[in-house]
């Protein structure tokens, strides 16, 4: 680890807070981890506000509550009062199928600005069978509706996979209909649950490079109507992505238990150990942690990392993906073609996109089965697939 001072070091603008674990849906690609926090070891009300009140002290200007599935706490209402009190923009990242016509009332009364919804597919009976949650995706629609009649600002996020990817015009439309100003699709990403499905979710390459055409031409016919985010999968793509703007540098995330965390699937790395909010003042743990100052920066980058003229604009890509992939989060992303592990990831995902799809592995406290993580093992170096040459289209 290289020390930053901390005079060097930007405030964070966004908080992403994981105020519980608890879902009603399982789905296999959710980006918690496998030990789900359970409801005893979830923050108190009054720290979660302590907490706010620290992050806006800090600098933080956006909160966005999420999960597992934020609206399970009872307190919710409370908590973005609170927010909206300190003036923060709060956002609610929801998977829709708890709230009713009263909730809603009761969070757009406590000053909510901004409701993030997820689906699972535009078909309703794929849709239910991912989520693992009988009825959802209706559910979902009529709170769109709501969500439109209040006024709301909405979202739509989308994450798409082999089993939806082919039905991704017909998601674009959904997200059209549903009176959405946004919409996010965004490819699952390898780590948790995901990474011990990736065999079941992992598109192939003739999909990603349909759908990246698909969402070029969804932005030009749309122009002012949805705007589009898109993030392309990394296990076709050529440079990784700047994940989380950097680690360290403009976000962070808070846990149920309430560890502090420079990205939702930081805790993945073993290597890394994370303080909490319960034992230090969150400023102390932005400026000092060393986990935090593990990967901040440019200076612990190896090479070809060190001397690349991208070290300042992906950042040296996804630590997460690193761990998983290579075993150590100081290790070149494999998703850059310039990892010695690029041509066996680009390998394994062209396998697990021939292979037929095995059953989802759902997200459910006690499921991650060992015989299921063992999937997540680091793939080894190889000789250079045939197929291996990714393509540099952005969408």
């Amino acid at each position: 680890m290289v020390a930053q001072d901390s005079t060097s070091i930007p405030p964070p603008v966004s908080l992403l807070a994981e105020i519980t674990h608890r879902c009603p849906l399982q789905c296999p690609y959710c980006s918690n981890p496998l030990e789900l926090e359970r409801a005893a070891g979830e923050l108190d009300t009054a720290t979660w506000q302590r907490v706010l009140d620290e992050a806006t002290a800090l600098g933080v200007l956006q909160t966005h509550f999420s999960g597992g599935e934020p609206t399970a706490r009872r307190d919710l209402v409370d908590l973005v009062r609170h927010a909206a009190g300190l003036g923060q923009y709060s956002n609610l990242i929801t998977s829709g199928v708890l709230l009713d016509q009263a909730k809603l009332e009761a969070l757009v009364e406590a000053g909510l600005d901004h409701l993030q919804l997820s689906i699972q597919d535009s078909r309703a009976g794929s849709a239910d069978r991912i989520a693992g949650y009988k009825n959802g995706h209706a559910r979902k629609m009529n709170l769109a509706g709501m969500v439109r009649a209040a006024g709301l600002p909405l979202t739509i996020n989308a994450v798409v996979h082999r089993q939806n990817l082919d039905h991704l015009a017909e998601i674009i439309d959904l997200a059209v209909e549903s009176g959405a100003q946004r919409l996010e699709v965004a490819h699952v990403q390898y780590y948790g649950w995901a990474l011990v499905n990736r065999a079941a979710l992992m598109p192939s390459r003739a999909q990603s490079e349909r759908a990246i055409e698909l969402v070029r031409a969804a932005r030009e016919r749309l122009k002012g109507v949805l705007a589009i985010d898109y993030v392309v999968p990394d296990y076709y793509a050529r440079y990784p992505k700047p994940c989380m703007g950097g680690w360290g540098r403009q976000n962070l995330n808070i846990t149920p238990s309430g560890k502090v965390l420079p990205c939702h699937a930081a805790e993945t790395i073993t290597s890394l150990s994370f303080e909490s909010v319960t034992e230090r003042p969150l400023a102390e743990i932005w400026y000092r942690s060393a986990a935090f100052n593990a990967f901040r920066g440019t200076a612990w980058m190896p090479e070809p990392c060190r001397s690349c003229d991208r070290r300042t604009i992906d950042f040296g890509g996804c630590r997460c993906q690193a761990f998983a992939i290579a075993g150590r989060a100081e290790a070149t992303d494999p998703a850059c073609s310039l990892s010695p592990l690029h041509d066996a990831l680009v390998a394994t995902a062209n396998e697990a996109a021939r292979s037929e799809p095995p059953p989802f592995v759902y997200r459910r406290f006690g499921n991650a089965r060992p015989s299921a993580v063992t999937q997540s093992a680091p793939v080894r170096e190889a000789e250079p697939a045939t197929d291996n040459r990714a393509s540099s289209a952005q969408p």
